[in-house]
């Protein structure tokens, strides 16, 4: 059997059929070293969805073994991305959001920077393909290469690395890996804010940093659990975007929809 190098988390909620899509990406990789943990909090659980039980065929047929919890009710989601890298073992984790679809090389460069880069984390971020036509040249202007290895960087809001967060606006991410005019299997690492809904961390790097454990400080409804995360995991490790983005956004509504508390704030960085 494969050596499993990965485990990709994916947290969801009321979402079968994204979960369905994020799957089918998953069994398309050209990477085998994974396994595939859900925790799902909505109230009737999606795993027997005719959708999602057939992508999860799909990927143990091609050898992918997969786990799903039923892990409700809901205590917000911090605590259930905490759930889900307590039942981690690989030395990777990768946190994939319900609503992402992945290129088939995407698991597998992931891989290969972190291993190259030797940082706590590196991501995709996800881009809003019906926004391809919608170029913003202003947003791109923070963009700056990763130069001789990624470094540890502390990086806090009202600081100009905080403007990095453009970047990932929109149809950016696709702009700028057009930009490069990069080779297929070329790959650059870039600075970065943070990076949403696909990020592939060392797993001894996030719980070096606490992981997601400051859930127990916050309410049930927060937002901003993931750029607390990688703040922490940044400025003791450091982290790293990559181009181009395999990691499309299917731009369903929020599941979230109150977010008055922040876990920024919340947690007091």
């Amino acid at each position: 059997m494969t050596r499993v190098e990965v485990d990709v988390l994916v947290p969801t909620f009321q979402r079968p059929d994204a979960l369905a899509v994020t799957l089918a990406g998953l069994a398309a990789q050209t990477c085998r070293s994974f396994r595939v943990v859900v925790s799902d909090q909505t109230a009737d659980p999606v795993a027997t969805v005719p959708l999602v039980a057939a992508t999860t065929r799909i990927l143990e047929q091609h050898g992918i073994p997969v786990e799903h919890h039923h892990h409700a009710p809901p205590r917000g989601l911090a605590e259930n991305r905490q759930h889900l890298l307590s039942l981690a073992r690989a030395p990777h984790v990768l946190f994939l959001d319900d609503d992402v679809w992945l290129e088939p090389w995407a698991v597998e460069r992931l891989l290969e920077a972190i291993a190259a880069l030797r940082c706590g984390f590196v991501g995709f971020a996800v881009q809003g393909l019906s926004y391809r036509d919608d170029h913003r040249p202003a947003e791109l202007e923070p963009f700056e290469e990763w130069v001789g290895g990624v470094r540890p960087e502390r990086v806090r809001r009202g600081g100009p690395k905080w403007q990095r967060f453009t970047l990932h606006n929109a149809a950016n991410p696709t702009h700028l890996g057009e930009r490069l005019g990069l080779r297929p299997g070329e790959w650059r690492a870039y600075k970065v804010a943070w990076v949403g809904a696909c990020v592939l961390y060392r797993r001894d790097a996030l719980a070096d940093a606490g992981g997601f454990s400051f859930w127990k400080d916050l309410p049930r409804e927060h937002v901003g659990e993931d750029v607390v995360a990688q703040l922490r995991v940044m400025e003791r490790h450091g982290g790293a975007g990559l181009l181009p983005s395999g990691a499309v956004h299917l731009e369903l509504p929020t599941t979230v929809p109150q977010r008055d508390v922040n876990c920024y704030d919340a947690v007091g960085l």
